[in-house]
């Protein structure tokens, strides 16, 4: 007996398919399929052939491939009994549950008391397919491995892109060949984590950022994930995703992971990108304010670090409010007895001594000038040299000898005692002061992977923001160790990455963009010599990379000169007039034939209007600027195209392009097939284009 699902959009279509009651398996994913296709017959024809030195039969690849059925692979489930013994489960269809966009599918091991059920769940505006697993067991039981419902990877995928990093270097991109055997990565570090983003990409042949079929998928925990992707001796493809191995410590009844969000796109990478950047935005970050238009920031880390003079803030609050700013974020050393960073964290009281009637006075002066208040935390951590580590030194997660990092040991989150106490002293704050705004800092990796850790910091998370409705979070670990769909489904922003270098700002916004709508993206005009590379760059470049994002300053205003403050006022002033659109448009990656250059088109929803920002990394290797070609216009439409810095020429630059003089209007077709050919410019600067549908 053949049992088949099938779930749709208007772009494509997933159908799984099950015989014999076994584990059920997807049997097609993509382009979408006319409504009266056969789904038994799609699931015959999937079948591949046997020749010799094969089995008689081809194990399913499953949505969990059992052990137990002689899968060749890695298998989506390992676990044991509560004695320690391993159980091999064979599961037997139960049960299924249909929705409008939604199927659940459950299986049931009598044998071991096991049942297993996978959910899938398809978006019809963002078309993001959301899948989870859900393992039930009758007694307690030690949980090694379950993997989220795999999917099967296009044979035409000749390469697999994922995501490396470091500390002020995220989203680096991977390209890794297809071949026999497994591309394995753990992320064990107990947070999303700089080196391992939870995200992989699996272009088909010939795909581009703007043409061709591409796969993509994202795993949203925040507590470090296992990726396998495999290539079997018969040539099928798996990708699975779930919790790094081995993080379950406590034998128990039930275990689940989170949500894998997988999406198929027929229209290059940047198909996957919108998805992802729409189903972020509109579904999954919940906004106190949702009409609010995102406030310019400013941090004042590095103007002042922990040395807090309430004159000296009030100061530097109204130049940046003078310069657009129009939230004031009082990062780290407000607390406790903190000069530096190996002491106090966890103490969460404000500093008598640098704030002796309390942080009123500042919050009020900010106000007075425009801004709202933002707040820095860091919850989760505490150091050894701290009245609350003296007081509960078994608050702290590891052992005594354990390697600090940053001065600093994890606090145990999943004990309710230390969540209590994080409440209550964080609600203080909050409760006591207008504050709309904490910064959610995370600065060292944990000295051993926990699951519940992460559920602990969701937990107190999920009970401030109830406590606190209006209060919106920013997700920082030290800079961009922990950016997925997990904690932005509590958070309303994260901080890319530490580096305010505009150069590495401009790489890692690229990439990042992939996964991440402007909406959320936090990017802040830094140092002119920044403070994490030592390079000096121009106010222009550093204002217009972040002007890319969710925009902010995070520098001495001092040290500004009359010109920068000039320039970096008109570029404020440039991203408050366009916010409103911005925050709803979709980022297109653009196919820049130069290298040196990093370009993206932000579209507007409707597309009446689009920015294009061409930034220049490095030297090119030609001599003159070759035409960059847009994306996702309509061909026989007349757009109106302005060079709105065109003032930012330099004298090399001796020609006599159009655009350095005045706007042109050309049609969709010619933007796309040819491209806008820009004047020349140096390294290190950024061409802004604004486009108008006429």
């Amino acid at each position: 007996m053949i049992q088949c699902w099938r779930l749709d959009d208007c772009r494509q279509s997933l159908v799984i398919g099950s015989r014999k009651d076994h584990l059920a398996e997807v049997v097609y994913w993509g382009p979408r399929l006319p409504d009266g296709e056969d789904l038994e017959t799609l699931y015959l024809a999937n079948q591949i052939d046997v020749t010799g030195g094969m089995l008689d039969a081809n194990p399913e690849l499953s949505i969990c491939p059992e052990a137990t059925r002689t899968f060749p692979g890695q298998p989506g489930l390992i676990l044991r009994d509560g004695s320690g013994t391993p159980l091999l489960p064979k599961f037997y269809f139960a049960a299924d549950t249909a929705g409008d966009d939604s199927i659940a599918l459950t299986f049931r091991d009598a044998a071991n008391g096991l049942t297993y059920t996978a959910s899938f769940a398809i978006n019809p505006m963002t078309h993001v397919i959301e899948a989870k697993a859900v393992l039930e067991s009758d007694t307690p039981t030690h949980l090694h491995w379950l993997s989220a419902p795999v999917f099967p990877a296009p044979q035409l995928a000749d390469e697999m892109i994922d995501f490396s990093g470091r500390w002020c270097g995220e989203f680096q991109m991977n390209r890794i060949p297809w071949s026999p055997g497994m591309r394995y990565r753990e992320n064990r570090t107990g947070r999303t984590g700089h080196e391992h983003f939870p995200g992989l990409l699996l272009p088909c042949r010939g795909a581009t950022n703007a043409a061709g079929d591409a796969y993509a998928f994202h795993y949203g925990w925040s507590g470090g994930h296992r990726m396998v992707a495999e290539e079997l001796p018969d040539g099928r493809r798996q990708v699975q995703f779930g919790h790094a191995a081995r993080v379950e410590s406590d034998a128990r009844t039930r275990f689940e992971t989170a949500t894998l969000y997988a999406v198929y796109s027929d229209d290059g990478i940047n198909g996957c990108a919108v998805a992802y950047q729409r189903h972020l935005r509109d579904v999954v970050v919940k906004f106190p304010a949702p009409g609010r238009p995102r406030p310019v920031h400013y941090n004042c880390w590095e103007a002042v670090y922990f040395d807090h003079n309430l004159e000296k803030l009030k100061g530097i609050a109204e130049i940046a409010a003078d310069l657009g700013a129009e939230r004031f974020v009082l990062d780290d050393g407000w607390f406790g007895n903190r000069d530096d960073d190996t002491r106090a964290l966890s103490d969460w009281e404000v500093d008598p001594r640098k704030y002796p009637d309390g942080l009123t006075p500042l919050i009020e002066h900010c106000q007075s000038l425009g801004m709202s208040f933002g707040i820095w935390f860091e919850p989760e951590m505490i150091n050894p040299d701290s009245d609350i580590h003296r007081k509960h030194p078994d608050w702290a997660l590891g052992g005594e000898d354990q390697i600090l990092g940053r001065y600093q040991k994890a606090l145990n989150m999943a004990l309710p005692d230390v969540r209590d106490f994080l409440f209550d002293r964080i609600s203080k704050i909050l409760g006591e002061h207008d504050i709309d705004y904490v910064k959610w800092d995370h600065n060292r990796v944990l000295p051993l992977p926990d699951a519940a850790q992460t559920r602990g910091s969701y937990a107190l998370i999920d009970r401030l923001r109830e406590a606190h409705p209006k209060v919106e979070i920013e997700s920082c670990a030290s800079g961009g160790g922990r950016i997925d769909f997990g904690i932005l489904s509590r958070t309303q922003r994260v901080w890319l990455s530490d580096s305010n270098d505009a150069i590495e700002r401009l790489r890692m916004q690229h990439n990042s963009a992939i996964f991440l709508p402007m909406a959320v993206t936090g990017s802040h005009v830094g140092p002119r010599v920044c403070h994490t590379s030592g390079r000096t760059l121009d106010i222009r470049f550093r204002a217009w990379v972040a002007a890319q994002r969710h925009m902010g300053f995070e520098m001495d205003p001092h040290e500004l000169t009359e010109e920068e403050a000039g320039a970096l006022k008109d570029v404020t002033a440039w991203w408050k007039a366009n916010r409103d659109w911005m925050f709803h448009a979709d980022i297109l990656r653009l196919d820049s034939p130069d290298p040196a250059v990093l370009a993206e088109q932000h579209l507007a929803r409707g597309g009446d209007r689009f920015v294009v920002f061409a930034g220049k990394a490095e030297t090119s290797q030609q001599i003159t600027p070759r035409p960059l070609q847009l994306t996702r216009l309509t061909r026989d439409a007349t757009y109106r195209i302005e060079l709105i810095n065109r003032a930012d020429a330099p004298g090399l630059s001796r020609g006599d392009p159009i655009l350095k003089h005045q706007p042109i209007e050309v049609s969709g077709s010619y933007l796309m097939s040819h491209g806008l050919t820009l004047p020349w410019s140096f390294p290190e600067s950024m061409w802004v284009i604004e486009g108008t549908l006429i």
